[in-house]
């Protein structure tokens, strides 16, 4: 019974760094555990890479390849996408941009699909990149629905301006993510790259927490164009929220 009493409490901290990368103490009080015990799951759990160290603060712990092969194997990343597709396609029906499917990476966000706008004049495939939440709206989807914890941490670090647009202020990013949740999805302009916007909202569990986003960027000059960006913003919150309940069926 010791060895399976392990095993559950070592997949309870898997589970708690799913959300984001987290040092001992928070990772204790999340699985309420105490810190010894932690410390000694994360080093068997660091040993077969199911942990690793984060790369910019040694002090914390993030999924490690291990688990990231097995959810591979197990559909993972494809098959959410799989699931997304049709409603990426009907954004992008909808409003004529290129559609985007986002789950969180630790402290990143990750693009794993996107479809070809309907315009001659077609943006990046973003597919595969991995970038700051702070500087999409993909990004600030997912953390808003991060626990308060998880928020400072994100915030506490240095976080980085990849345009003139970028907003890096910890006080303002937090006031967006209070309207993200009060409205269901996000605008940025420019923020990430210049002459590109975009507007995101969240795909969550049955449960409440984050599983991704999906957002609809195009070029500045004719998104949102005339186009009200509330409108566009409730189109793809409701896409987020009917994705959202197919995944829990």
């Amino acid at each position: 019974m010791a060895h399976v009493e392990s095993v559950a409490r070592a997949l309870r901290i898997i589970e708690s760094l799913a959300m984001s990368p987290a040092g001992l103490s928070d990772i204790a009080r999340d699985v309420d555990l105490p810190k010894s015990t932690v410390a000694r799951l994360l080093a068997t759990l660091e040993q077969v890479e199911a942990v690793e160290r984060d790369e910019e603060d040694f002090r914390l712990f993030r999924l490690g390849p291990m688990v990231q092969r097995l959810s591979t194997a197990a559909g993972g990343p494809a098959q959410l996408a799989g699931f997304a597709r049709p409603y990426l396609e009907e954004l992008t029906d909808s409003t004529g941009e290129a559609a985007g499917l986002s789950i969180p990476d630790g402290y990143e966000v990750h693009y794993i699909d996107q479809t070809s706008a309907t315009h001659p004049v077609q943006v990046r495939d973003w597919t595969g990149e991995v970038i700051p939440m702070h500087v999409v709206p993909s990004g600030l989807a997912i953390m808003a629905h991060w626990p308060k914890e998880q928020t400072d941490r994100y915030l506490s670090r240095n976080l980085v301006s990849l345009t003139p647009n970028t907003i890096n202020d910890p006080g303002q990013i937090r006031e967006r993510l209070a309207e993200i949740r009060e409205s269901g999805y996000v605008w940025v302009h420019e923020e990430f790259v210049e002459g590109i916007n975009s507007v995101a909202a969240p795909v969550l569990e049955s449960n409440g927490l984050i599983t991704g986003a999906i957002h609809v960027h195009g070029p500045a000059y004719r998104f949102p164009g005339e186009e009200d960006k509330a409108n566009l913003g409730a189109l793809v919150s409701d896409a987020a929220g009917r994705l959202s309940g197919a995944l829990a069926l």
